[in-house]
């Protein structure tokens, strides 16, 4: 009988999906899988069925050319896996040793993107914020307790972070990301709304958390605003953005970068 994950989401067909994973990995592996865990809005209580899943895989050391070899074959063909979550799966394999010093920090792992199939170097998940989830908000599907073995993230270096995002988040955001469709005024709403927060408080929440928190805390000009986000976030991400919706969350950005320069 397959082992049970250690810990489970909401989605019995993403647990199905995570099950299998794991098992592979462990097959392939084997005494070198440190663990596997998830990083993302799942860790943090916020993960819904917009969502993507974001993982990470510790190893004992580097991985064989041979267990390589099979890692970007299995991610090869989850995409071909039926339903949402096969589609939404990314995350980093991570050595060990690199998770025991913020030394270590932008050393680049092998790493799938959300939707893609092949494996590059990138640094990606090697971020204080990914660090941060991993230690404070552990979500162990198999394999060890990452608290024994990552050390602690503080709260300045996760506040630098999103200082430094934020200054260029509608840049970095453009050279990737679409206005024309939903999705990208949606996400520019939330990851501006959750770095900020992370600024101020020193912390890492979900999207959703830090658009209840940007509701309650920032001026009455925004409501509206994160509500219409609230609202579509179950529109097809590729449907039209509302009407002057792209206007407003450029605006919005351009406030929360004004607001990160005077808390200098």
């Amino acid at each position: 009988m397959r082992t049970r994950l250690l810990t489970e989401t909401q989605f019995a067909d993403l647990n199905e999906l995570l099950t299998e994973f794991v098992a592979r990995l462990s097959s392939t592996l084997g005494s070198k899988l440190v663990g596997a865990y998830l990083t993302g809005s799942f860790a943090l209580g916020g993960g819904d069925a917009a969502s993507d899943c974001d993982f990470l895989v510790v190893t004992d050391g580097g991985m064989s050319h041979e267990a390589e070899h099979a890692v970007r074959a299995l991610h090869a063909e989850v995409p071909t896996w039926p339903g949402y979550w096969p589609h939404n799966l990314e995350g980093s394999y991570a050595p060990r040793d690199d998770l025991s010093t913020l030394d270590a920090l932008g050393r680049r792992w092998l790493y799938v993107d959300r939707g893609h199939s092949d494996l590059e170097w990138s640094t990606h998940c090697n971020a204080e914020d990914v660090r941060w989830v991993l230690v404070n908000r552990p979500f162990v599907l198999a394999g060890t307790d990452p608290r024994t073995f990552a050390c602690a993230v503080p709260a300045e270096f996760v506040r630098a972070r999103s200082r430094a995002l934020i200054e260029t988040f509608l840049a970095d955001l453009t050279a990737w990301a679409s206005f024309e469709v939903s999705c990208t005024q949606r996400y520019a709403v939330e990851a501006a709304g959750r770095m900020l927060y992370t600024l101020e408080r020193g912390r890492v929440i979900s999207k959703q958390d830090a658009l209840a928190w940007a509701a309650g805390t920032l001026p009455p000009e925004w409501r509206a605003l994160i509500d219409q986000v609230r609202e579509d976030r179950f529109v097809r991400w590729d449907a039209p953005p509302r009407s002057r919706s792209v206007e407003r969350a450029v605006a919005f950005v351009e406030y929360v970068q004004e607001r990160a320069r005077s808390t200098r």
